[in-house]
């Protein structure tokens, strides 16, 4: 005995291609060889359909099973829903890097233009010609950029994005100093004395930043300041004219020496080395496109085999 709710209930994927394939075949037998099934099998999928659409759909006649008018007038339907099933079953589409003329948009400081940006377009601009990038800063905003898909990924030192997000570990920042080359006071080294005599050259908004500055407020030193920049724009020229001296993380510390002619020494502070990660929402993990960007990114930054892998921020991303 069959309740109202049975009555009632939307006919299932099976009984539209049963009934389908029935208004192709007029022949109950042949539906049910088409469908792999047997004649029962597909007589008791008809009358269940019958009860759901209150109309029995088909009757034999000596041509074989004759569509009503009410099959007549559902035909159409039943075919657009199964269509609009196989569309929700199939396969996300492949991400082709050859073809594909998607934008992309990554987050990261300007560090990361000087440092990691020109690796990537070069990268992008091999593998998929049709791809377009573009950049934005981290902000209060990025969160909200991630999970709207305005933003791919963000890329950076980020703690705000360690809660709710995917990440990936990329690699391990210490610190160097960088500054004139030849210096006229330092050699190939320098002294915890001379780093605190020297005048510097801050980055107010520098990557790690905070790092840096808990760390001199720990060791009791408190730098002579002669310039704080927001960025880094002009460090190497300004480096490379004046005998300032600037903390940097190693990897702009490093970029900023090669493009200025500059030299760097190892910081006589004990400064914490930080960790640089790429962060995307849960609601892009899956997604093709997103999922070959961060697979770039890896590939090119990532310096252990084993941190490859990519992971949740310890809890449930939601």
């Amino acid at each position: 005995m069959h309740t109202k709710l049975d009555e009632f209930a939307l006919p299932d994927a099976r009984l539209l291609r049963m009934f389908d394939l029935l208004y192709k075949t007029r022949s109950v037998t042949r539906t049910a060889e088409q469908m792999g099934q047997t004649q029962p099998v597909v007589s008791i999928w008809l009358a269940r359909l019958r009860r759901q659409l209150g109309d029995p759909l088909f009757v034999r006649t000596p041509a074989g099973m004759h569509p009503t008018p009410r099959a007549d007038d559902l035909i159409g339907t039943a075919r657009a829903a199964l269509h609009s099933l196989k569309q929700l079953a199939a396969e996300a589409p492949a991400f082709d890097p050859l073809t594909a003329t998607r934008n992309f948009c990554i987050c990261m400081t300007d560090s990361g233009h000087i440092t990691m940006l020109p690796a990537i377009l070069a990268r992008v601009r091999k593998l998929a010609p049709g791809v377009r990038l573009e950049t934005a800063g981290i902000g209060a905003d990025t969160a909200e950029a991630l999970q709207s898909g305005t933003a791919d990924l963000a890329i950076g030192l980020i703690p705000e994005l360690e809660a709710g997000f995917y990440q990936q570990a990329l690699f391990s920042q210490d610190w160097v100093c960088v500054m004139q080359s030849p210096h006229p006071r330092i050699g190939r080294t320098l002294s915890l004395k001379r780093y605190c005599s020297e005048p510097h050259l801050s980055i107010s908004q520098a990557v790690g930043q905070q790092l840096l500055d808990a760390a001199l407020k720990s060791a009791g030193i408190r730098r002579n300041v002669i310039l704080d920049l927001p960025g880094f724009l002009g460090v190497s020229g300004i480096l490379s004219s004046t005998d300032l001296i600037a903390t940097l993380p190693r990897r702009i510390g490093e970029r900023l020496a090669a493009i200025g002619n500059l030299q760097t020494c190892r910081c006589p502070v004990p400064i914490p080395s930080f960790t640089v990660r790429q962060h995307w929402h849960t609601r892009y993990h899956n997604d093709p496109g997103n999922r070959w960007l961060r697979t770039l990114c890896a590939q090119l930054f990532v310096q252990h085999r084993a941190a490859r892998q990519d992971r949740g921020s310890g809890s449930t991303p939601h």
